[in-house]
């Protein structure tokens, strides 16, 4: 690995380091205000709608759906979410058929060259009566931009923001009666919503108080994954390193890249690939496959042998000597990547694994060649570190 690349890698922290902390402090308060809003969405019936066009933008899209609807934080309620991107058509269409004047819409993308077909999207559901969220500005009610240049800056700064986003608004339906209404006495009827909110008709005051301490959770958790990054990729630089150096020989000597997750993870591995094929900053493309991205060949197999096997037999219908498997995890213990690690070791695939906590049975075992482990418990910050840590990869393919 080049003297460059090591230094690269110092840089590409700091950077983050710099960014993330001028994001947060400065739009606390307003991610705080904008979860009040959304939990006044959630409690009538709506939905949070997310829209994205290019590859990178579909990966926040499932991403943001996900955890909105699949809470990994036991105890939250399961929120209403739907993605929509351009595997389902124009999504000016879909939004046209889909949003409704209750629902929440959040694009992703809208910075991109080809974003045109979002932002028009974006503004139907404004019209409709939609609470807008951006990260750019595209004429959203609700704008954060990152202050960055680099696209995966950006990117991993959006991502612990909707993060905060879904942690957070349940702040809200945890005080009674700071929803919209709490002056003429109870809230609202929450209709269909009912039976996952059944305190809303009560009253309560104290909206700001509870904007200040949401704000402040805001700063804490932008704390919090700044400290992570930091951990992440310190204690895994000559890993990466390596890591990145075992990648270009593989990518030089024509093989590809098969990379999988379940859940978020999932979703980590669609914007990996993405990062991989459609390369920012000039970069070529390079082959990946992502063996997330077919719901027949995932639920076939799912079905007809067990989930354990989804990652498996597609390692073994696509992967070859001279290519790489990629497992992103937050456990380190999902037993689906686990064998399909194992498959790829006996095929002589080069095995790299992202993974949190203490790296779980991957770290413990040595089930991979390179591990890169993100120290934590939490999993949202897991992820977000994670993404700091494969953007780097992807960077330091190119300088390797």
């Amino acid at each position: 690995m080049t003297v460059a690349a090591a230094g690269r890698l110092d840089s590409l922290l700091a950077e983050r380091t710099e960014a993330n902390g001028a994001f947060f402090e400065a739009r606390a308060e307003d991610v705080a205000r904008c979860c009040h809003r959304m939990a006044e969405r959630f409690a009538r019936g709506g939905r949070l709608v997310a829209l994205g066009f290019s590859p990178a933008a579909r990966s926040d899209v499932r991403h943001v759906a996900v955890e909105f609807v699949h809470p990994v934080i036991v105890g939250k309620r399961a929120l209403p979410a739907i993605g929509l991107s351009r595997e389902g058509g124009s999504l000016t269409m879909q939004a046209d058929l889909i949003a409704e004047p209750d629902d929440i819409a959040i694009a992703f993308g809208t910075d991109e060259p080809d974003a045109a077909e979002t932002i028009e999207a974006l503004a139907l559901a404004s019209e409709r009566g939609c609470q807008t969220i951006a990260f750019s500005s595209c004429g959203a009610e609700w704008e954060f931009e990152p202050p960055s240049e680099d696209p995966f800056v950006r990117q991993e700064l959006a991502e612990t923001l909707y993060h905060v986003l879904w942690e957070l608004v349940h702040v809200f339906f945890e005080h009674r009666g700071l929803l919209e209404g709490r002056e003429a006495g109870p809230v609202h009827d929450t209709g269909a919503a009912s039976f996952l909110y059944p305190f809303l008709s009560e009253g309560e005051t104290g909206l700001e108080d509870v904007i200040e301490d949401v704000r402040s959770n805001v700063v804490m958790k932008a704390e919090e994954v700044g400290e992570l990054r930091e951990r992440t990729i310190t204690g895994s630089r000559e890993v990466l390193l390596q890591a990145a150096a075992a990648m270009r020989s593989i990518f030089d000597g024509g093989g590809k890249a098969l990379v999988f997750g379940n859940g978020g993870s999932a979703t980590d591995s669609m914007d990996f690939v993405a990062d991989l094929r459609a390369a920012p900053h000039g970069w070529p493309a390079r082959p990946a496959i992502d063996l997330t991205e077919d719901p027949s060949i995932l639920t076939a197999i799912a079905n007809d042998i067990g989930v354990e096997a989804i990652f498996l037999r597609q390692v073994i219908a696509y992967g070859h000597e001279g290519d790489a498997a990629i497992a992103i995890s937050t456990s380190g213990n999902s037993v689906n990547l686990i064998e399909a690690l194992g498959e790829a070791r006996k095929r002589k695939l080069v095995t790299i694994a992202f993974v949190g906590y203490d790296g779980g049975r991957v770290a413990a075992e040595g089930l991979a060649d390179h591990v890169i482990v993100s120290p934590s418990q939490h999993i949202p910050r897991i992820q977000e570190a994670q993404a700091s840590a494969y953007h780097a990869l992807r960077e330091l393919i190119e300088l390797a």
